[in-house]
């Protein structure tokens, strides 16, 4: 196969998503409601501030407000809190994130806690977690919503199908197996871990797989079943340069891929973008 013929385009799928986006955005702004996306970096992680700064950029593609608040490495508990609450009560704000990770003393989990269910962009709180859970959605985990979508547009099937996701975290694996085993997705899902004994057995038998661990190169193309579905989404950043859970050579073997970068990212960032907007619908109704 030639090596761009199944790769699957996710800078063109946000930006068609972008596209979507902007006429309901000049709606909600003209009924009064435009939204706004805010953003709380505490620190100075360069990953961190450039993920930010593009998530701002988004915006300003797509005409949402930008409220950003920025913290020391050396802020308290109580300043991160004091900002979310503030956030949460500001009507200007649709929907924040508070960026992850943040520094050793800032209990993460506490600070989730504190936004506002009805506030959280990323889909992280406890309780939009739990309606997942439940089969009653709140605002989706943005990667996992952002994976789905670019399965659909890449017509991809999904119902009835085999998929394989290598790693269980709550921003990525947990999330996304729910949401493949909802009636509206009906697969079925095989979640695996670093205590999982042959990973390699459950890919070749996939239809799909989805690396989300975050460790360079560990799927390699004898581990893929030929003509099948393949999305690298973690990342390790190398002096090589950024390289994706999923081995370059893959692409030999894989009937549709996904990159290190241009794949999954960009529709992170577009479903960021997607949830803003349906917040702020949601409190225009």
């Amino acid at each position: 196969m030639n090596s761009t013929e199944g790769v699957i385009d996710g800078n063109l799928a946000a930006k068609e998503i972008k596209e979507e986006l902007r006429s309901r955005v000049e709606r909600l702004a003209t009924a009064g409601e435009p939204p706004g996306l805010g953003t709380i970096l505490v620190g100075d992680d360069p990953a961190s501030r450039s993920y930010v700064a593009g998530k701002h950029r988004d915006c300003a593609d797509v005409g949402i407000r930008s409220l950003r608040v920025e913290l020391p490495a050396s802020a308290s508990q109580r300043e991160v809190l004091t900002e979310v609450e503030r956030l949460n009560e500001d009507p200007q704000c649709s929907g924040f994130i508070v960026q992850l990770p943040l520094p050793a003393q800032i209990d993460m989990h506490a600070v989730l806690q504190a936004i506002d269910p009805d506030k959280d962009a990323d889909g992280l709180h406890p309780a939009n977690l739990g309606r997942l859970i439940l089969g009653r959605p709140g605002t989706l985990p943005c990667t996992p919503r952002g994976i789905l979508e670019l399965l659909r547009r890449e017509n991809v099937p999904i119902t009835g199908a085999q998929f394989c996701v290598i790693g269980c975290g709550t921003t990525v694996g947990r999330p996304l197996a729910l949401m493949l085993t909802r009636p509206t997705e009906h697969a079925t899902v095989t979640l695996c871990h670093e205590a999982t004994i042959d990973v390699a057995a459950h890919t070749r038998v996939a239809d799909v797989v989805i690396a989300a661990a975050g460790a360079a190169h560990l799927v390699k193309p004898s581990w893929i079943r030929p003509g099948a579905t393949v999305l690298s989404v973690g990342i390790t950043r190398t002096i090589e340069g950024i390289l994706g859970d999923v081995h370059p050579d893959v692409e030999q073997v894989a009937g549709k891929w996904t990159r290190a970068t241009g794949g999954v990212g960009p529709m992170t960032r577009a479903m960021l973008l997607k949830n803003v907007v349906e917040l702020a619908e949601r409190r225009a109704d």
